[in-house]
């Protein structure tokens, strides 16, 4: 056969059509087995999108990958689409709407920025839990989301009509990675090139971390920035060092009792303990066999709480049964399992692929677990949340009128455990079981139930649950992100009294993947994640404090008392009612009826290459970084440290997403520009309005500061003056005053969520460079992406105030993971020199710090002649 492409390719026959291959097996050979599956696409990806001696240079680069288990190369990935959320899209599509202004500023034309792959956009992250366990649940939240944001959503419905290939999924049609599994994700597509239909893998990227969620169906897609994302949308391919690969070896099958969550619990806890930070993680061995596609993304959604990029699973005859039991043509089934058997992706159990590193995990030894209380690798069982929450030595201030650490909010929510209809149905039949023994719910708990996808609401009815579990407090709340992002709504009364008498320290348990503090809600510090059912027995006792071996859940309407074992469902039943609960027709019906959403259809919209910008509004104002005139901040400078943090600074400390505080600063900025203080929505509403987030940059009160370690929440100390000032005063300061500002951390800076703005406000403060011992993935490239260099240090800083540290970073010096000088000026005047490391990742990384970052950059190539 003649080969017209340059490299290995193929013909592939597949229902009476033919379409083109990239020949793995061909160009490989007998090695491609020993490369990860992972790998294995990154391959197929570079082979099919460069020719020449770039493409012979990367096919050798990973040869060198498998013969060393790692590799410094740098290859371009070019994913086939985006996926962001309305949080997410909202500031992005905010710096394109303000980068069109600056084109037609330049007199170049701004139709010119156009995204160059398909864009879709969830919206899912506005939807907040004002009422609960009420029939009519779902319809109030969902007006209140529409009256709240109608001006951003405006915005949205504009950005769809004005640039190319930007679909906006409406309010009600579920959380953005469930939408993935369910409607986008197509495991392998066509394209057109060369005269020819090309069957190519569907790899994608998405500006939210749980993004790897699809990986539970073998679908290669990570979660970046919104920076990145831009990058992408504009057709930069994303440079990335081939990756280190851990592998996750399965065997054996999960025990009764035991459901996927517990599983992905375990594999946090595990990767977690051997330091894994940014590597793809793989899974393989014959457990993976046993294991549902819906078992595999739930595991796979908590690859950003393991320190992953990936968690992937590669295609199998799972894969292939979710395909039509999500209601997708037969003949799409076929295709993909053909491609992927013929390009050599097919999931082999008996297979040992070369790995950078592994782990085994056996199956059989997985118990019920939950996770906290304040981070999700805090492994516990279900039995030990009483001796956690009693290693806290709470003392109340007065005799409470409800336990010490009471269950404040008890919320099934998340893409992460409501996706999967198996862990619904076990929660469904717990719920039963309550129910015809006469447990109730205590009235200081807040339930709810949010579902990721609005199929959830028709299967759980066909199965008879919905009444069941509106029995125990859990009706349908609407279809979102909830409570899991923070929008978990006003707290019960009882548990605001109580927190203000400082009687109880409330707990939150939830089916989400974070517990962080104040990441459920800023008055919580305490959360335990948990399956959907866990989280309905903590409800009923309405006390976190228990350990359900020996204590009971509740009592009966007979009197006697309810253990866990009397509640749980087992496996078989739950088998047995997901049978009749199961139409694949259930899920394209259901979608196509929410995207009819008449709220969303009534919201006006202007038309018209640019956005009109109000400047009365607080929800939208053109960002004054999205310009052309931003320059680069390395060099050679002694700054002041604004900040100096500890560990585990999340992107939740740096830039909260939650409810805004009536009593803050932001509230108060807010008012004074006519908002009500009581209805002031989220911080993530307010991301297209850079003055609100800026104001709202280091808004935790849980975040220590050693330079001002008992300051007001959002507030550093003016080292000169000796002063205590809100963050943005002090930077507004100093930079007045010329003096350069940095921020010092520790462990895992910038763990959690995707967030861009906890880049964008840090260098609206002024902060040049980070120094910490170690940062998350998508953080530090959203750093980057701002033009901030992370540094990576060798050693703890210990800063006191009136020490400056002097940075030699010099513009054209800098290179991936160059050693960068560094001085910390004692105020005493001794001097301690010290080498750090850029965490800088590719060349590109490097373009972009020496533009200031990747708004400059995009808009200096499109305004300069060719």
């Amino acid at each position: 056969m003649e080969n017209t492409t340059g490299f290995d390719s193929s013909d592939l026959v597949v229902g009476g059509r033919t379409y083109r291959i990239v020949d793995l097996p061909a160009l490989f050979g007998e090695r491609l087995l020993q490369l990860p599956v992972v790998l294995r696409l990154l391959l197929e990806n570079v082979v099919r999108h460069t020719t020449g001696a770039t493409r012979d240079q990367a096919v050798a680069a990973f040869s060198g990958w498998l013969a060393h288990g790692t590799s410094d190369a740098e290859i371009p990935f070019q994913p086939g689409r985006v996926l962001m959320h309305d949080t997410t899209s909202t500031p992005a599509l905010v710096d394109i709407a303000a980068m069109r202004d600056a084109l037609a500023e330049a007199g170049a034309d701004p139709e010119q920025l156009n995204p160059r792959l398909p864009v879709d956009v969830s919206v899912d992250h506005s939807l907040a839990v004002e009422v609960s366990a009420r029939a009519d649940a779902a319809t109030v939240n969902l007006q209140h989301e529409i009256r709240r944001n109608a001006e951003r959503y405006r915005f949205l419905r504009w950005a769809a009509t004005a640039l190319r290939d930007v679909r906006i999924h409406p309010p009600g049609t579920g959380i953005m990675h469930t939408i993935n599994l369910e409607q986008l994700a197509t495991v392998f597509t066509t394209e057109q090139r060369d005269g020819a239909t090309w069957a190519v893998p569907d790899v994608m990227i998405g500006t939210d971390s749980h993004t790897p969620m699809v990986n539970g169906l073998g679908v290669l897609g990570w979660g970046v920035g919104g920076l990145e994302a831009q990058m992408v949308m504009f057709g930069l391919p994303t440079p990335l060092r081939i990756p280190d690969v851990i592998g996750v070896r399965l065997s054996g099958s999960l025990p009764p009792g035991t459901l996927a969550t517990d599983l992905a619990l375990t594999v946090t806890q595990r990767l977690r303990a051997i330091g894994v930070s940014g590597e793809f993680v793989e899974f393989y061995g014959p457990g993976v066999s046993t294991l549902t596609a819906g078992d595999r993304a739930v595991v796979a959604n908590m690859a950003p709480e393991y320190g992953a990029t990936t968690g992937f699973f590669p295609v199998d005859r799972h894969t292939v049964q979710y395909l039509l039991d999500t209601g997708r043509d037969a003949a799409q089934a076929a295709f993909v399992e053909a491609c992927a058997r013929r390009v050599g992706l097919w999931f082999d159990g008996l297979a040992e692929p070369r790995y950078t590193r592994h782990i085994d995990i056996h199956l059989d030894t997985v118990g019920m677990h939950i996770a906290g209380p304040r981070r999700p690798q805090d492994l516990l069982s279900y039995r030990q949340a009483r001796e956690a929450l009693a290693a806290l030595n709470f003392t109340p201030k007065a005799a409470p009128a409800m336990p010490r650490h009471p269950v404040g909010i008890a919320a099934i929510t998340s893409c992460t455990n409501t996706s999967d209809p198996r862990l619904l149905v076990a929660a469904g039949l717990l719920a039963r079981r309550a129910r015809a023994l006469g447990l109730t719910v205590p009235a200081w708990v807040k339930t709810s139930l949010a579902p990721g996808s609005p199929a959830a609401a028709t299967y759980l009815e066909r199965a008879g649950l919905i009444d069941d579990l509106a029995a125990v407090g859990f009706d349908i709340v609407g279809q979102g992100c909830t409570t899991c992002i923070g929008n978990s709504g006003p707290l019960p009364p009882m548990i605001r009294d109580g927190l203000a008498a400082g009687c109880i320290q409330p707990v939150a348990v939830l089916s989400g993947n974070r517990n962080f503090p104040g990441r459920v809600h800023p008055d919580l510090e305490l959360g335990f994640l948990m399956s959907p059912p866990l989280v309905i027995a903590f409800a009923l006792a309405g006390d976190a404090e228990r350990d359900f071996g020996t204590d009971p859940v509740g009592t009966s309407a007979a009197g006697t008392p309810v253990m866990l074992r009397d509640l749980w469902p087992t496996r078989e039943e739950i088998d047995a009612c997901l049978v009749r609960a199961a139409d694949r027709t259930d899920y394209v019906r259901a979608f196509a009826l929410a995207s009819l959403n008449p709220l969303w259809h009534a919201i006006d919209a202007p038309s018209g290459p640019q956005f009109p910008w109000d400047p009365a509004s607080t929800a939208l104002r053109r960002p004054p970084f999205a310009c052309a005139d931003e320059r680069s901040q390395l060099g050679h400078y002694v700054a002041q440290p604004l900040l100096v943090l500890g560990d585990d600074v999340t992107t939740d400390h740096i830039s909260p997403a939650s409810a805004i505080p009536p009593d803050s600063r932001v509230a108060d900025f807010l008012v004074a520009r006519g908002d009500d203080r009581n209805d002031l929505n989220v911080f993530a509403s307010r991301r297209g309005n850079w003055e609100v987030m800026l104001r709202a940059a280091f808004h935790n009160r849980t975040l220590h500061n050693a330079l001002a370690p008992h300051a007001p929440t959002a507030h550093t100390l003016h080292v000169p003056s000796g002063t205590v000032a809100p963050i943005d005063e002090v930077a507004a300061r100093y930079r007045d005053e010329g003096q350069p500002v940095v921020l010092v951390a520790g462990e895992r800076y910038g763990t959690g969520s995707s967030r861009d703005w906890a880049a964008k406000g840090q260098r609206l403060l002024g902060i040049r460079a980070v120094l910490a011992m170690s940062f998350e993935r998508i953080h530090r490239s959203n750093l980057v992406g701002m033009g901030i260099l992370p540094l990576r240090l060798p050693e703890r800083l210990v800063i006191e105030p009136g020490d400056r540290i002097e940075i030699d970073a010099p513009m054209n010096t800098l290179s991936p993971r160059a050693r960068v000088p560094v001085k910390i000026l004692r105020q005493n005047g001794d001097t301690v020199a010290l080498e750090a490391i850029a965490a800088v990742e590719t060349r590109l990384d490097v373009r972009l710090l020496q533009h200031g970052g990747v708004i400059p950059m995009i808009l200096h190539e499109m305004l300069t002649p060719r």
